[in-house]
């Protein structure tokens, strides 16, 4: 009796999951989080509407969803002055990386990203056989130039660029970022990931033409939307690109209810400013408990705060450690220097106040194991 037959790649690849779920966590420890602010979800919620749309769509989920995503995607283009064209639909920003590194990277080629950024990229690079070539934040930044001087130097087929970015909550201009497309060698693709910029200040989005053939921004509907369960993304890119999804994408990946429930978000911009206000108003709170610890919040475009832990990521990995064990569940970023800090989703109050309480235990705690 034998089994499958793994080709190669697969045989050579860990059987892995780029993030440890806290309801995995929950497991391991026999309860559940007081507080859950380590997965950047939006508590504050989806839109009344759309919940409303996901209940009332619920009765007809005896059907696929629609695999053209039609109703979504006009309304995206009319929401960003494109056309239908422009804009694939998929399964979060996750699912679309997995069909764009399918399209683009085969065993070999190269690829460039930050040390640190965003791991399903590389995971899905890695999936398909790319060589990841890696640059180092700058100031806590990552640095387009350096990514885009490595893809020359290396002749990447895609280079991945998170704004605003995580684990740090950084972010460029997105003019900054147009005029260094400028170096951007030929045949290469940025990949602009853009999960967190409905929480960041004016002038953050890239003003690219949808049709500029170098680039392809992904959005999603699971940060200020508050819908991350519904796993609904979508990416905007030149017409002949994202035709080309067509070629490997799973066209009845997408939940009817989800499909319905995107769409109602979208139309609801009262409950988004509500919620981009409610975000605004953590991130404040979360620096002032940073401050009143000693520690130093770091500067923030997204739904989450980098607290700089002021020593290394032994004693920052200590400190999570120490919130965990009061069921406090926050995460950390896991490549040096930025391991020096731990990353605190925004959250209500009563989360808030309760990180409040747990953080100076576990600054003790952590010390004493120094």
């Amino acid at each position: 009796m034998t089994g499958p037959r793994y080709t190669p790649l697969a045989q050579s690849l860990p059987a892995t999951v780029p993030f440890v779920g806290p309801e995995t966590q929950e497991r391991q420890r026999g309860a559940r989080f007081d507080a859950r602010l380590g997965a950047n979800e939006c508590v504050f919620g989806p839109s009344p509407r759309a919940v409303e749309a996901m209940q009332k769509a619920a009765g007809d989920i005896w059907m696929y969803g629609d695999p053209e995503n039609y109703d979504l995607r006009h309304a995206l283009a009319d929401h960003h002055g494109v056309t239908p064209g422009h804009i694939v639909v998929g399964e979060g920003i996750d699912g679309l990386l997995g069909y764009l590194v399918r399209l683009v990277v085969g065993p070999g080629d190269s690829v460039v990203t930050s040390d640190g950024a965003y791991p399903t990229f590389n995971y899905h690079v890695t999936g398909y056989g790319g060589v990841l070539h890696k640059v180092p934040y700058s100031g806590d930044h990552e640095d387009p130039t350096a990514l885009i001087a490595k893809a020359a130097e290396v002749g990447a087929k895609l280079v991945y660029l998170a704004n605003p970015d995580n684990p740090m909550g950084s972010w460029h201009r997105g003019t900054d970022i147009v005029a260094a497309l400028d170096a951007l060698p030929v045949g290469c693709l940025l990949v602009l990931d853009e999960a967190y910029v409905e929480c960041a200040p004016d002038g953050t989005a890239a003003p690219v033409s949808a049709d500029d053939p170098r680039v392809i921004r992904m959005r999603t509907f699971s940060k200020g939307y508050g819908m991350a369960g519904a796993r609904v993304g979508y990416a905007l890119g030149a017409p002949d690109l994202i035709s080309a999804f067509n070629k490997v994408r799973n066209h009845f990946g997408m939940n009817r209810a989800a499909q319905a429930g995107a769409l109602a978000a979208l139309r609801d911009e009262v409950w988004l400013t509500e919620v981009q206000r409610q975000i605004e108003q953590a991130r404040v709170r979360i620096g002032k408990i940073a401050e009143e610890n000693g520690l130093r919040p770091l500067p923030s475009a997204t739904n989450f705060v980098a607290i700089d832990c002021g020593r290394d990521g032994m004693f920052a990995k200590s400190v999570l450690d120490a919130l965990v064990a009061q069921g406090i569940f926050v995460r950390m970023p896991f490549a040096a220097p930025q391991n020096r800090c731990i990353r605190v989703s925004c959250s209500t109050e009563a989360d808030l106040d309760a990180f409040a309480a747990a953080l100076p235990v576990a600054l003790s705690s952590a010390a004493g194991n120094g």
